[in-house]
């Protein structure tokens, strides 16, 4: 039988409907779906839209999600900046900021600026502290996903079993969801723009690199949450080059952001970050331009496997590194259309990313809004606070 969460699901779509169209869709009898409707509008998630047309007498009264009955914090933390937005219940951003911050510099220092910024955006925007629905935060490493713990993460020194979860729950009264950064931009990117591709691979190219799967419409995170890290997976022609991780030769150590400018400042070209590469092949700088056309063909090595493997129908190339035109992209695809099956790219599409920097703050926002929503979690929230939502 649908409870009050599972009628809810049906109006997260946005689209208003009466109690007599509830009624259709689910079979329940209409009392008991104005009981549903009863609760769902004191817990304020739904209220009421527009009236419908009618065929005599007083119009029915339509009901519709109300994005606004709660807020989300969602965090994006790279390897140098760290972004933060409050967000509605359609991950739309209501309120943001960014810094430059070295995830390196440790999980109590990056953990307590996300806690006073993001106590700062509630207090500027007007809220109250306890309609925080969750946090979502990102990080640029592995994360055991049942935990919010890092595990083993070679940029990140300081945060092996750091309990981010719980650091985050006990500043904010709220629960908090942890996952690697490429996670949580595939959840945006999809969310976005590719929600009716029910599988897409989403590629994060910048100081590192890593993917995040979408299978069936959800994330894949696979047995403990590692699934989808390629950054570390070895190429042939690169066994010489030692990566932060210990090994050699892994792709992240060739053909990252960092790797890029680490090539082009052994050159005599004044490069340290992804950022200066992008500013570099901007300009036209033809020794930029030539190392992104070959580690977009690097890193086309690699998915040329994985698009025989996964058979994504789409491949989206986001991160820093992708904002510097065309070269990287187009090497990706000399490589994967060549090397990979042909029926598995008969209707493949490699993109750039539409979302840019937006799509961990939308993903890390869409992961609490998911998990908090699900129709057991709207249940409990009503039961057991119900004056809270109010």
């Amino acid at each position: 039988m649908y409870s009050a969460g599972s009628l809810f699901q049906l109006l997260r779509d946005g689209r208003p409907r009466t109690r007599a169209e509830l009624a259709a869709e689910t079979g329940l009898a209409r009392s008991t779906v104005t009981q549903r409707v009863d609760a769902l509008l004191a817990s304020n998630l739904i209220g009421p839209a527009d009236k419908a047309a009618s065929t005599g007498g007083r119009p029915p009264t339509r009901f519709a999600f109300n994005p606004n009955a709660r807020y989300v914090l969602a965090a994006d933390i790279g390897a140098t900046h760290a972004r933060l937005a409050l967000t509605d219940l359609a991950a739309e951003v209501l309120a943001q900021s960014a810094d430059d911050l070295l995830v390196a510099a440790g999980p109590e220092i990056v953990l307590d600026w996300v806690d006073r910024v993001g106590h700062d955006l509630i207090r500027q925007a007007g809220r109250d502290p306890r309609d925080l629905l969750g946090v979502g935060i990102g990080l640029p490493g592995p994360v055991e996903h049942s935990t919010g713990r890092p595990v083993s993460p070679p940029i990140m020194p300081g945060w092996d079993g750091f309990d981010v979860q719980g650091y985050l729950q006990d500043r904010f009264g709220a629960v908090a969801l942890v996952d690697n950064d490429v996670n949580i931009m595939a959840l945006g990117e999809h969310n976005v723009a590719w929600s009716d591709a029910p599988h897409m691979m989403f590629v994060k190219v910048a100081t590192g690199i890593g993917s995040g799967l979408i299978s069936d419409g959800r994330l894949h995170r696979g047995a403990q949450g590692a699934a989808g890290d390629m950054g570390h997976l070895q190429l042939p022609h690169g066994t010489d080059v030692v990566c932060r991780c210990g090994n050699t030769g892994c792709l992240e150590a060739v053909a990252s952001g960092a790797a890029i400018a680490a090539k082009l400042a052994a050159r005599g070209i004044e490069a340290s970050t992804s950022f200066d590469v992008v500013a570099l092949a901007r300009g036209g700088n033809i020794e930029a331009l030539q190392l992104l056309r070959q580690a977009g063909r690097d890193i086309g090595e690699v998915l040329a496997a994985a698009v025989s493997l996964f058979n994504p129908s789409v491949i989206v190339i986001g991160g820093s590194l992708s904002q510097a035109g065309e070269h990287l992209i187009a090497g990706v695809r000399e490589i994967v259309y060549r090397r990979s099956l042909p029926l598995a790219t008969q209707d493949l599409r490699i993109v750039q990313s539409s979302t840019g920097d937006r799509a961990g703050i939308i993903g890390a926002a869409v992961m609490v809004i998911d998990h908090a929503l699900a129709p057991a979690q709207v249940d409990l929230l009503m039961s057991a606070a119900p004056a809270a939502m109010s």
